[in-house]
């Protein structure tokens, strides 16, 4: 009698863990989707107001000197923060995840209605394994704030080159904002991969079937 009772007890628990990590979830896509509209709100906000002062150097100089470079810090701490969502929305998968690895052994069908293969990808494979390590990153939140505010980096360095030189030919300014961009973007991609490579050994080291070398294989 205690058995069973003990068993109702974990049940119980497990599905508010179950409701509990499903909801902490939602919220992580939630934050993410509302600081990437609140970047890109700021960002298109400021290149409207440049496009009113455009006809003012006076004006638009001092302008862009100072709002775009907040721009990119802006961008910069929302694009970390990004990658901090994702790592937390994995968190709370893979939690789920486990749960679901316990409801197939309560028997009957159990076991046929919570496969693996059916479920969500932490009981599987990560989405790096699944789609491909290049492409899976690139689909992320993070990665599309990240290449806008590279370009606006960009756009800030090409305007320098050109303030700083004035009779420098335009391709020159051209040529060191595209390479800004590029390097910032495979500066960020680096930086993304390697923060969901530790997160991705940490889980692969917690797992109680995981061999003693696994992780430092993924790693």
């Amino acid at each position: 009698m205690n058995e069973k009772a003990d068993q109702t007890a974990l049940l119980s628990a497990l599905t508010t863990e179950h409701f509990v990590l499903q909801t902490a979830y939602s919220s992580t896509v939630s934050e993410a989707a509302g600081r990437s509209t609140l970047y890109v709100m700021a960002l298109s906000s400021s290149l409207i107001a440049m496009g009113f002062l455009s006809q003012s150097q006076e004006l638009f100089k001092p302008f862009v000197a100072t709002v775009l470079p907040a721009v990119f810090l802006l961008g910069l701490f929302t694009v970390v923060r990004l990658v901090d969502t994702g790592l937390e929305s994995m968190h709370y998968l893979t939690g789920i995840a486990r749960i679901r690895g316990f409801y197939r052994t309560l028997g009957g069908q159990a076991a046929e209605h919570f496969t693996p293969e059916q479920g969500r990808w932490p009981e599987v494979e990560s989405p790096a394994e699944r789609l491909g390590a290049f492409t899976a990153f690139l689909g992320t939140t993070a990665s599309m704030i990240a290449v806008i505010n590279s370009v606006v980096a960009g756009a800030v360095v090409s305007l320098a080159v050109h303030a700083v030189a004035p009779t420098s030919p335009d391709w020159l300014g051209i040529a060191a904002g595209v390479a800004s961009a590029l390097m910032l973007v495979a500066a960020f991609l680096t930086y993304q991969r390697w923060r969901f490579a530790v997160f991705d050994a940490t889980i692969r080291r917690a797992r109680p079937d995981a061999a003693p070398d696994d992780s430092g294989q993924h790693a």
